[in-house]
């Protein structure tokens, strides 16, 4: 902003009281409208063999609050994305907060927007009115992007367990907090950064990666549209392991 020709002095725990009000006013309160089912596993969580390629990450992730999603999937794009739904179909039986998920896979079902794994759907309801839900099937819902939150974690870069040191690199992003997508992932050596292909869901790969230690380019993109781009050196060590996961200690 230009200069005004003013300046405002405030004390001190005004100043504290403001800052503490401003995450706040950056989140909206509107919600879409939409419709959820859900799906059934014997332990009532997620399931490892989601589209999103997260695999036991996807099956635990958020307590097993996790869903699938149709329109919101975005050819992968929306993996990893939190949203926090609520069921507007009784008063009686959903309560107001519903119940924040992460997307860990892609699925329509009866024309919704929503598959929930069981645990979310029952998170859903009021106590005591588990079974009344499950009764109807498919609900109405009402829901909206949420920053998702790790308390903890930086993001982790998971080495798929597709992969074969040395021929083929394929990795996927876990914990990664706050409102903004991964768009693409360049992978960089000596300066140089060349795109990796997004293979399926939130995975990303390569053939004949290089050799030595690999660092990696996060082009990424926030809720109001704005792109930026976030680097995690050497993050993945020369000798790599499919299956291992490796701290890149930055967050997005």
């Amino acid at each position: 902003m230009g200069n005004m020709g003013f300046s405002l002095k405030l004390p001190y725990c005004c100043l504290v009281s403001i800052m503490m009000l401003l995450p706040a006013l950056c989140y909206s309160d509107k919600f879409d409208k939409s419709t959820a089912t859900y799906y059934s596993r014997p332990d009532g969580l997620g399931t490892p063999s989601g589209a999103c390629g997260f695999g036991e990450y996807g099956r635990n992730i958020s307590d097993g609050n996790v869903a699938g999603v149709y329109r919101l999937y975005n050819n992968g794009i929306g993996c990893g994305a939190c949203y926090q739904v609520r069921c507007t179909t009784s008063p009686q039986i959903c309560t107001d907060k519903g119940v924040n998920i992460v997307v860990t896979d892609y699925g329509q079902g009866d024309n919704t927007d929503f598959i929930l794994s069981h645990h979310a759907f029952e998170a859903m309801a009021q106590p005591g009115t588990a079974d009344r839900l499950f009764a109807y099937g498919v609900v109405d819902v009402e829901y909206q992007r949420v920053p998702c939150q790790y308390v903890g974690h930086k993001i982790q870069v998971k080495v798929h367990e597709n992969s074969r040191n040395p021929d083929y690199l394929a990795i996927i992003m876990l914990y990664q907090t706050g409102k903004s997508d991964i768009l693409s992932v360049d992978f960089g050596q000596q300066g140089k950064w060349v795109e990796m292909r997004r293979s399926f869901g939130a995975v990303f790969d390569m053939s004949n990666p290089p050799l030595g230690a690999i660092s990696l380019r996060f082009n990424v993109q926030d809720s109001a549209g704005s792109k930026w781009a976030v680097e995690a050196p050497n993050v993945i060590p020369p000798n790599w392991k499919a299956g291992v996961a490796y701290d890149t200690n930055i967050q997005l």
